[in-house]
């Protein structure tokens, strides 16, 4: 029997985006002489996640979003910083070390043999360079698509295609994508035509117009999910 195809986000499906997040900002802003408040690192959070969905409906660019979270946050709080120097502080404190997500770091040990495993992020590639060589996990994946360097975003078609011509033999109806982002990783996932699972471990509410084909809340949760779909 064929292996199935499993294409697994990385930022709080893999390794904890939001702790990583917190403390590179944290770091960045008390260097800058800013006060890293919580109310001032929960409202990037917001801003942040809102830039990145406006790149994936294709509204701004990947350089726009990595400024444009800054300058917004600066302009509302009226903050007299400078917002290229902060982004590349930041950029290089959230390369820097990792933190797994529970019991990511074991699922990814007991599926490696079982299933073919391919990472797909969204993040930036200097970054996600520096958390895959912190993390260590880079030999569980036989590719890494990361969309700066595939040259699409995720959720768009082009950039499952892309990825798909670089796997031997992909078949589709052996392949799920698995991840926290209904709007990036699900919705990338029905576009592309292959399965979907949804990591949704805070028991988030959905959404009515992106419906995963599966969801869990832990990455323990997987293994057993993809022998019941794929009969292993």
């Amino acid at each position: 029997m064929r292996k199935p195809f499993v294409f697994l986000d990385l930022d709080d499906t893999i390794l904890d985006f939001h702790w990583a997040e917190r403390n590179a900002l944290r770091q960045t802003l008390m260097k800058a002489g800013i006060a890293p408040t919580e109310e001032l690192l929960s409202r990037y959070s917001e801003l942040n996640r809102q830039q990145w969905e406006l790149l994936e409906e294709g509204k701004l660019t990947r350089e726009q979003v990595l400024l444009r979270r800054f300058e917004l946050l600066f302009e509302e709080r009226g903050i007299r910083a400078s917002a290229p120097e902060i982004r590349d502080d930041y950029e290089y404190r959230l390369s820097i070390g990792h933190r797994f997500m529970p019991n990511a770091e074991e699922t990814l040990k007991k599926l490696h043999a079982r299933v073919h495993l391919y990472l797909a992020s969204t993040g930036s590639a200097a970054v996600q360079a520096g958390r895959l060589a912190s993390s260590g996990i880079r030999p569980y994946f036989q590719d890494i698509f990361i969309s700066e360097e595939i040259g699409a975003e995720k959720p768009t078609e082009e950039y499952f295609r892309r990825c798909f011509s670089r796997i031997p033999d992909f078949s589709p109806e052996l392949a799920m994508i698995v991840g926290d982002s209904l709007t990036s990783d699900i919705r990338g996932g029905i576009r592309a035509g292959i399965k979907t699972c949804w990591v949704n471990p805070q028991g988030k509410p959905g959404r009515s117009d992106i419906i995963p084909e599966f969801e869990i809340q832990n990455l323990a949760e997987l293994p057993p999910l993809l022998e019941a779909v794929f009969n292993l």
